[in-house]
């Protein structure tokens, strides 16, 4: 199994806050996703070659919180260039329809790119640039 990236990740502005499963316990917080994994920044080194049980916490309607649960391999882990942060990739493992699509969600909500009805969207016949200048 490679363990090169593919699929382009986005950096996120905001701490999304991950979760053990079962544990309820943090575990650190999501520094970059993408439809086939992530980067949790946590204050200690995480184990590799382990299936991790996450969880997101995010607000729902009414002031209800909405779980959003998923399965992870840690790929690889690394001291982070914060004294006493520690960044590991993981891959996520059969990700639900929920998760990906609040992946989507996130790549939408914390990206530049203005919606198509935006009168700031290019025409359609205009090339954008598709690699750079999306998130922070």
């Amino acid at each position: 199994m490679s363990n090169q990236r593919r699929i382009q990740r986005h950096q996120l502005p905001y701490y999304l806050n991950v979760f053990n499963r079962y544990t309820d316990r943090p575990l650190g917080f999501i520094g970059n996703l993408s439809e086939g994994g992530l980067m949790l920044i946590s204050p200690y080194p995480m184990m590799l070659a382990q299936q991790f049980e996450m969880r997101l916490k995010i607000p729902g309607q009414n002031g209800r919180v909405r779980h959003v649960d998923f399965s992870a391999m840690s790929l690889w882990s690394r001291e982070d260039v914060t004294p006493g942060s520690y960044d590991t990739g993981f891959a996520l493992l059969e990700p639900s329809l929920e998760i990906r699509e609040m992946i989507d969600a996130l790549h939408h909500y914390f990206s530049f790119r203005p919606s198509p009805h935006s009168p700031l969207a290019p025409p359609p016949s205009t090339p954008t640039d598709t690699g750079c200048c999306q998130g922070a």
